[in-house]
């Protein structure tokens, strides 16, 4: 299996990033960045590219993959709808749709989070703008599954690139047990949600359009 990620330097692409370099079924693992990543691995090639709207300068590395591991994403705090929209819908439609060209059979995966509305109605922007998104990858002609985790734990090292969120992890890390306990319906960790992709691409059709924590905890310890 040839996969592509976005987002590798982030908390979730971590996550993602590592369950695919520890997986033997995946063969080869592209991941785009903006700056290369202290990452090493035999199964890893970075590709750094700078403008997240437009793969026709790289376009010809994209072909012959299996599946989109996508989880860039932008805190939407302190961001103006336009900017957040530009970010979180643009860069993600614009990567799909060079996907489409280069590999139409590839199964796209995004991560998208708890709370996200398709119908546009929330009084959240955030989720009102990742509604949208997931809409729009849904109507593309190919294999698209959302995931919408709730609290994600970082572990093997993943860091949020958020100040606010990692001072949140650091002040909420003794809590993470008994957070699991009460909410575990709600709660699951980097390494499950990159565990969980894998899985749902090897299930393919049979595998939900949209998943929740539980689904994705499920298809983590899933068994191939």
């Amino acid at each position: 299996m040839r996969l592509i990620i976005f987002g590798a330097s982030g908390m979730v692409g971590h996550g993602a990033l590592h369950a695919a370099l520890r997986d033997d079924t995946v063969t080869e693992v592209l991941a785009v960045v903006r700056t290369p990543l202290a990452a090493d691995h035999p199964k890893l090639r970075q590709i750094v590219h700078a403008d997240f709207t437009d793969y026709a300068a790289i376009q010809d590395q994209l072909t012959g993959l299996d599946a989109c591991f996508y989880c860039l994403g932008v805190s939407a705090a302190g961001r103006k709808e336009a900017e957040y929209t530009r970010v979180t819908h643009g860069y993600a439609l614009a990567a799909a749709r060079a996907l489409i060209a280069a590999s139409p059979a590839l199964t796209f995966v995004y991560v998208s989070g708890e709370g996200t509305d398709p119908t546009g109605r929330s009084r959240q922007m955030w989720a009102r703008v990742k509604g949208r998104t997931e809409n729009d990858l849904l109507a593309l002609p190919m294999t698209a599954h959302m995931f919408r985790p709730g609290f994600i734990q970082p572990v093997d090292g993943a860091v949020s690139r958020t100040p606010l969120y990692r001072r949140l992890y650091r002040a909420t890390a003794i809590l993470h047990p008994l957070l699991k306990r009460l909410f575990p319906r709600h709660f699951t960790t980097t390494d499950a949600v990159g565990r969980a992709m894998l899985t749902v691409v090897r299930q393919d059709d049979n595998a939900p359009a949209v998943l929740h924590s539980p689904d994705i905890n499920r298809l983590a310890t899933t068994k191939e």
